[in-house]
Formats: structure tokens, sequence, C-alpha cells
């Protein structure tokens, strides 16, 4: 009796399976793909703004500020 078939084994497959789809619809619709890339660039401005200034505080607050507690 053979074994059932490993699930990574799928999974590669799947993965290959993917990668080829992939290409074949970048060839396929290479015009449409670079039709959207200017608006990439604009969608990429206002998401870079929220993800760059993330962990910098709120836009009041200074890095030479001192803290409670501490003397000026």
């Amino acid at each position: 009796m053979r074994d059932a078939p490993r699930p990574k084994r799928a999974g590669w497959v799947f993965g290959v399976f993917l990668a080829i789809a992939a290409i074949l619809l970048a060839f396929e619709h290479r015009i449409h793909l670079l039709g959207i890339l200017p608006w990439l660039f604009l969608l990429a401005c206002p998401l870079m703004h929220l993800f760059m200034h993330h962990g910098h505080g709120s836009h009041g607050s200074h890095h030479d500020a001192p803290r409670d507690g501490e003397p000026r």
C-alpha cells in the first residue's frame, strides 16, 4: 500500500502553479499592468506617509523635550 502524498509536495506543486499563472498573466496583460503603474506611485505616497511616521508619536512632541520628573 502506498502512502498518501505529503502536504509538503502539494504545497510545492501549488506554488509552482501560482508562479506560472502569475507569469502568464503578467505577459498577457502587460498593458493593463503598465497603465496602473502611475496610480500605484500616487497610492504609495499616502501609504509611505502612514507607515514611515509610525513610532514618531504625535506631531506636537519633540525628541529633545524633557520627560516628566526630569530637570530642565
